[in-house]
């Protein structure tokens, strides 16, 4: 007599349409951004009794990271059936998604200069793409972690750059630190993109 623990089920490996990638790329938006807005209104009663410098610090450097990155990969539990390599891919769109909203959200309603915010569409494509990899290979809190962390040393130096510093040879130390996070990300990413389109194939 087979029981419930015994029986299988087997679900066809498909990869996504265009549809089901738009869609991942709108949930981006529509999914992990009010999400993220929720944990950290949540969180401002909170950060409230803190002095303001670590209560920016902390929602910046510790809060943001930890909250962005989990809403960004929250959509990809729920997919069955895809390769390796369409999961990764529907992770990439999910933060391209995040990204392109967070971009538009400082540029025209907070004024921020372009050229300042546009990295971090990539950045958050990236990061959730790292994310991606880790949930296809059963490696999740790893590689959550390791986008939590470039997430956070990025953020810790670009909160610093507005900090007026004599810098040596006029070169601006936070600047190379923030930026340094972004370059390992986008090459983590497609590090891990090609092992599992050679995984895939």
């Amino acid at each position: 007599m087979t029981t419930l623990k015994d029986q299988k089920i087997l679900i066809p490996v498909h990869e996504p349409s265009w549809k089901e990638r738009l869609f991942f790329f709108i949930s981006g938006i529509l999914g992990s951004v009010p999400l993220t807005l929720f944990i950290d209104q949540s969180a401002n009663s909170f950060l409230a009794s803190l002095p303001d410098f670590y209560a920016t610090f902390f929602a910046v450097v510790v809060l943001a990271p930890f909250v962005e990155e989990f809403s960004k990969a929250f959509p990809l539990f729920y997919r069955h059936g895809e390769s390796m390599k369409s999961i990764f891919t529907l992770g990439l769109l999910v933060g391209l998604g995040f990204g392109v909203f967070e971009f538009l959200t400082y540029v025209l309603v907070l004024g921020a200069p372009i050229l300042s915010r546009l990295t971090g569409i990539f950045f958050h494509a990236a990061s959730t793409s790292i994310t991606a990899y880790g949930i296809v290979t059963r490696r999740t809190g790893l590689f959550y972690l390791i986008a939590v962390a470039l997430h956070s040393s990025h953020n810790f130096f670009a909160s610093l750059m507005g900090l007026s510093l004599d810098y040596p040879f006029g070169v601006n130390f936070w600047v190379i630190g923030a930026t340094l996070p972004l370059i390992i990300a986008i090459w983590l990413s497609m590090f891990l993109y090609d092992k599992v389109k050679k995984e895939s194939t």
